[in-house]
């Protein structure tokens, strides 16, 4: 067993938790991409377009977080491939996000009124003007507050990497526990430092919710 005292400790988690916020952040911007191309895709009258996103949906959705981050890491091994832990976690969780933003996203977008449709049509907008004046940004209002809130997701699922190896929070919790046979503190300050990341999220999601909920007016 190894000599640390609480503020070593501390700072080994804390030097941690910059590369779960970096996973999170990367997750985040290359999920809201992938997610929005999704959203564009399936608003157009592409036949093939709706049945490609909900394909992609259900995959990514239905099965493990955990199960991708394998593949993205062990199986492309199979095509003679070497990726690097970071690369397999960003792969993997950016993949995920996209999934669930593009929903988010796409429920947003039905759940305009369609007298806004109706509207725009009597005003002799077009369909790509009617999209860009009227139901986008009634959609984008009423899509902030959960995507807000699903970033909190992110950083909770940014944790499963360290089954891959990628040294984040909870693989350095994992690291200082069996150097030092602390559990209940090590792991108490994981916990703490996922909860100061995510509660702030959370409380912002909720404000946002109540202060931009557009269909409870």
């Amino acid at each position: 067993m190894i000599d640390f005292t609480l503020w070593d400790i501390l700072r080994n988690l804390l030097l941690a938790a910059r590369w779960t916020l970096a996973l999170s952040l990367i997750a985040f911007i290359g999920g809201s991409l992938v997610g929005l191309a999704l959203t564009f895709l399936r608003l157009t009258r592409w036949p093939g377009a709706a049945l490609f996103c909900r394909l992609y949906t259900e995959l990514f959705q239905g099965t493990p977080l955990l199960m991708q981050l394998f593949l993205a890491f062990f199986g492309v091994a199979v095509f003679g491939l070497d990726v690097s832990a970071w690369t397999a976690a960003a792969v993997a969780l950016t993949l995920f996000s996209s999934a669930f933003l593009h929903d988010i996203w796409r429920g947003c977008v039905e759940a305009v009124p369609k007298g806004q449709w109706e509207g725009a049509r009597v005003l002799g907008l077009g369909y790509l003007k009617s999209m860009r004046h009227i139901i986008l940004p009634q959609a984008l209002r009423m899509a902030i507050a959960p995507t807000v809130g699903f970033s909190v997701q992110i950083i909770k699922g940014t944790a499963l990497a360290s089954v891959i190896g990628f040294v984040e929070l909870t693989k350095v919790g994992t690291m200082l526990n069996n150097a030092t046979l602390e559990p209940f503190t090590v792991f108490a300050l994981v916990a703490l430092l996922y909860f100061a990341m995510c509660y702030p999220l959370s409380r912002l999601a909720r404000y946002l919710e109540a202060r931009l909920n557009v269909t409870a007016r």
